[in-house]
C-alpha cells in the first residue's frame, strides 16, 4: 500500500470515529428527552479502483420501529380519550357523594320523609310543618346545584374541545415546517435526526389530543391521517375548526370540528375522531353528560310527582278556600280521558260537609249530595262546566290556558278531593285533582312528567306551518340529515305522529313514534338503524290555548327532560303559611251527608299517606342509562347513586388500564429506540480506541515518510 493510501485510510478512520464519538454523545446528553431516539453513524467501507481505501460515513440513522411507534401513539390517544373522560367523572360523582353522606341529595331525600314523620306525629304543630316545606326545597336546592356543575362539567368540555382543536392546529403547522426543513436537508445529504426527533415529540403530543396515524416518507417528511384516513398533512396541511357555544345549557346545539384544506373546502371531521381527548370530551359533552342529566331530571320530577299524589289526595285543615293548578298543556276542546271516580267537597271552616259531587268518569256523569246524574260530556270544557253548574252557589269551576281552578263561594268554605277507594280517576296514571295539579305542595313552570293522556283521536291544536326540526347523527356520530316537519291545522295526533313516521318526508327511516296507553310519546329505532341517533334540535309548535310545544308535552328534547331538576319547589302559599300543608285527609264516604263532619283538626292521614310516598312502587321512564322501571323513590335513588359511581369508577378503571398501556408501549419503544447509557459508554470506548489506532497509523506514514526522505 502506498503512503497516499495509508494517509487515505487513517484520515477516513479519524473522521469516522469523530463522527461515532459526536453520534454516542449525543444520544447521552439526550437520555432524558422526551421522543428522542438514539443515534447511530452508517459506515460503508470505501474503494477506490478495486483498492480498499478506509471507510466512509453515509449518514447519521436515527433507531426506531415503525410498529412500536403506531403501537404507541394508539395508546397515547387511548390514554388521554379515557384519562379526560376519567378526570370528569370523578368530580361530578364527589359533588353527588354517597347514600349517607350529609348534604348529598340522597340525605336530603331521607330527611324530607323525617321531617313529613315528625309533622305528622302532631299536625297542629308549625315548627314541624315548617320543616316539611324548607326540607323539601333543600332537596330541590340540591338537585339544581347538581344540574349546575352537570352544565358546567359540559361547558368546560367544550372549552377544553375548543383549545385542543386550537393546539393540535399549532402542532400540525410546526409538523408541516418540519416536513420542508427536513425534506430540504435530506435532499442536500444533511443529518436530519434533530428534525426527526422534534416530528417524533410532536406527533405524541398530537396523538394525545386524537388519533392520527403517521406514515414517513423516503425524504424525510411525516404524512398524517385520522385513524380511518382522512387527510391532515401531507403537500398541504389541513386547518381543523371548531366554534365554541360558550354554554353547556341543555339546549345548546353544539357545532362540529371541521378540516378545512388550503382550497377552502370543509370536512366534517368530528366523526372521524375515534380516540384522543377530543374523543373523550365530545363523549363526555355528548353522550355521558347529558345521561346524568336525564336520570337526576327523572328522580327529581318523581319525587315532585310522588309528593304532589298523596298532596292532591289530602286536605289541609282547614280548607283551602280555591284550588289553582298548574299549565297542564290541555285545551277545553280536549277530551278529558279520564276514567274511575272521584269526589270534590265542599267543607265549612270547621270541617263540616257542605256539599260533596261525585264524579263517574266511566259512567260520564256526577251527582250533587247524591242527587240525580247529570252528564259531564266528553270534554275538558264540557266537565268544567258540569262541576261548575254541580257548584251552584256554594262555588265555582274554570279552565283557561290550561289552568283548572275550583273555589269555594263564602269566604270560610273550602275545597277538597278524594280518590274513589275501589275505581280511583285516572288519566296518564294520574287522578283527576294530581293530573290537573289543582292541590300541588311542589310546583314547577314547565311541564313535570310526560304522560300526557292524550290519544291519537285528540286535535293537535298546532297551526299550520310550525316545524319541528331533526338532525339524524350515524353510529359515529356522523352527520346524515335533517328533517323538518310542518304541522297541518285541523290534523290529529295521529295524523301528526304520522307524518313524523313518514320514511321520505319525515323520520320514519330511523325511528317510529306511537303513543302508548298514557299518552305518553315512544321512540323505537327502525331495525337496522338502532345506532342512529335523532335528535329534536328546535320547536316552534304551539298549541293555541295552553301555549305549549310538541316537545313541552312529550318531553322530545333533552331540555324538556333534564331541566325538570331545576325548576321544582315548594308552593309560595305553602311556604307562607304551612297550615295550608295537606296533613289531614277527607273523611267521607257513600254514607256521608251534608253536615257530616270530614275534616277534622289532628288528622294526619295525608301526612301518613306523604310518608307513604318514599317506599310506594311507582313508575320510571327510561332516563339516561337506566332502562323504564317500577320502583320505589328509595330503590331508585339508591340505583342513581350507584349509577353515578360505577360509572365513575369504570371511567377510572379503563383510564388506569391505557395508562399502563400507554406507558408499556413507550417502555417498549424505549428499549429500541431508547439511550442505553452502557451501551452507549461501550460505543465511545470503540470510537476512541478507532480514532487511537487511525491516529497511530497516520503517525506511522509520517515516520515512513520521514525516514525515505532521510535516505534520500
Amino acid at each position: 500500500m502506498s503512503l497516499s493510501g495509508i494517509l487515505g485510510n487513517a484520515l477516513s478512520g479519524l473522521t469516522a470515529s469523530q463522527a461515532g464519538m459526536r453520534s454516542s454523545s449525543n444520544n447521552v446528553a439526550n437520555v432524558n428527552t422526551p421522543g428522542y431516539a438514539r443515534t447511530s453513524p452508517n459506515m460503508v467501507a470505501r474503494n477506490v479502483g478495486g483498492t480498499a481505501m478506509g471507510v466512509e460515513v453515509t449518514g447519521i440513522t436515527r433507531i426506531t420501529d415503525q410498529f412500536l411507534q403506531v403501537a404507541s401513539l394508539n395508546a397515547i390517544s387511548a390514554a388521554g380519550q379515557t384519562s379526560a373522560i376519567a378526570t370528569a367523572l370523578d368530580r361530578v360523582q364527589s359533588q353527588f357523594g354517597g347514600l349517607d353522606d350529609p348534604g348529598s341529595m340522597f340525605s336530603r331525600m331521607n330527611k324530607v320523609f323525617e321531617s313529613v314523620a315528625q309533622a305528622s306525629v302532631d299536625p297542629s304543630l308549625a315548627v314541624s310543618r315548617l320543616a316539611v316545606g324548607a326540607d323539601i326545597d333543600s332537596f330541590f336546592d340540591e338537585t339544581k346545584r347538581l344540574s349546575m356543575e352537570i352544565k358546567t362539567q359540559r361547558q368546560e368540555a367544550d372549552a377544553r374541545i375548543s383549545a385542543g382543536v386550537e393546539r393540535a392546529n399549532q402542532l400540525m403547522n410546526e409538523l408541516f415546517e418540519l416536513n420542508t426543513s427536513v425534506q430540504n436537508m435530506s435532499a442536500g445529504g444533511g443529518d436530519t435526526s434533530g428534525a426527526a426527533n422534534r416530528q417524533s415529540e410532536l406527533l405524541d403530543e398530537l396523538s394525545n389530543l386524537l388519533d392520527i396515524r403517521a406514515v414517513p416518507q423516503s425524504d424525510g417528511r411525516v404524512v398524517l391521517r385520522t385513524e380511518d384516513g382522512v387527510l391532515l398533512l401531507d403537500n398541504f396541511v389541513a386547518t381543523l375548526q371548531y366554534t365554541p357555544t360558550g354554554t353547556g345549557s341543555y339546549k345548546s346545539d353544539y357545532g362540529r370540528i371541521t378540516a378545512a384544506n388550503p382550497n377552502g373546502t370543509a370536512t366534517e371531521l368530528e366523526s372521524h375522531i375515534m380516540k384522543g381527548e377530543l374523543r373523550g370530551l365530545i363523549e363526555l359533552r355528548d353522550e355521558i353528560l347529558p345521561e346524568m342529566a336525564e336520570e337526576l331530571g327523572e328522580i327529581s320530577a318523581a319525587f315532585a310527582d310522588a309528593l304532589n299524589q298523596a298532596h292532591n289526595d289530602s286536605s289541609s285543615y282547614p280548607a283551602p278556600q280555591t284550588l289553582t293548578g298548574r299549565n297542564t298543556g290541555l285545551n277545553g276542546t280536549d277530551q278529558h280521558n279520564f276514567t274511575g271516580a272521584t269526589t270534590l267537597a265542599v267543607t265549612s271552616n270547621t270541617g263540616t260537609l257542605v256539599s260533596r259531587i261525585d264524579i263517574d268518569f266511566d259512567a260520564g256523569t256526577l251527582s250533587v249530595d247524591g242527587g240525580a246524574a247529570a252528564a259531564i260530556g266528553a270534554t275538558v270544557n264540557s266537565l268544567t262546566a258540569a262541576i261548575n253548574t254541580a257548584l251552584g252557589a256554594n262555588g265555582s269551576a274554570s279552565f283557561t290556558n290550561g289552568v283548572m281552578s275550583v273555589s269555594a263561594s263564602a269566604g270560610t268554605n273550602g275545597v277538597a278531593f278524594l280518590q274513589d277507594a275501589t275505581t280511583p280517576s285516572d288519566r296518564g296514571g294520574r287522578g283527576f285533582s294530581h293530573f290537573f295539579g289543582l292541590n300541588d305542595l311542589v310546583v314547577s313552570d314547565r311541564i313535570g312528567f310526560h304522560e300526557t293522556g292524550m290519544t291519537g283521536a285528540d286535535a293537535t291544536d298546532f297551526a299550520a306551518g310550525q316545524n319541528m326540526v331533526f338532525d339524524i347523527v350515524g353510529p359515529q356520530g356522523q352527520p346524515v340529515t335533517s328533517v323538518t316537519v310542518a304541522t297541518v291545522a285541523g290534523d290529529t295526533f295521529t295524523d301528526l305522529i304520522n307524518d313524523l313516521n313518514d320514511p321520505t318526508n319525515g323520520v320514519g327511516r330511523y325511528v317510529t313514534f306511537s303513543l302508548d296507553a298514557d299518552g305518553r310519546l315512544v321512540e323505537t329505532p327502525v331495525a337496522g338503524f338502532e345506532q342512529f341517533g335523532v335528535t329534536m334540535i328546535s320547536d316552534d309548535t304551539q298549541r293555541a290555548g295552553s301555549g305549549k310545544s310538541m316537545s313541552e308535552l312529550f318531553g322530545m328534547t333533552l331540555y324538556d327532560k333534564a331541566n325538570r331538576s331545576e325548576e321544582f319547589s315548594v308552593k309560595a302559599a305553602i311556604r307562607a303559611d304551612s297550615s295550608q300543608l295537606s296533613l289531614a285527609q277527607l273523611d267521607i264516604d257513600g254514607a256521608s251527608v251534608v253536615g257530616d263532619i270530614v275534616l277534622s283538626t289532628g288528622d294526619n292521614r295525608g301526612g301518613r299517606l306523604l310518608q307513604a310516598a318514599m317506599d310506594s312502587p311507582r313508575s320510571f321512564n327510561q332516563a339516561g342509562s337506566l332502562a323504564s322501571s317500577t320502583a320505589t323513590l328509595q330503590d331508585y335513588s339508591a340505583r342513581i347513586a350507584g349509577v353515578v359511581g360505577s360509572r365513575a369508577a369504570r371511567a377510572e378503571s379503563m383510564a388506569e388500564s391505557n395508562v399502563v398501556l400507554m406507558d408499556t408501549a413507550a417502555q417498549k419503544r424505549a428499549d429500541v429506540e431508547g439511550v442505553n447509557l452502557d451501551e452507549e459508554l461501550a460505543a465511545m470506548t470503540m470510537y476512541q480506541q478507532s480514532y487511537n489506532a487511525s491516529a497511530r497509523m497516520l503517525q506511522a506514514a509520517k515516520e515512513m515518510a520521514d525516514a525515505l526522505m532521510r535516505v534520500v
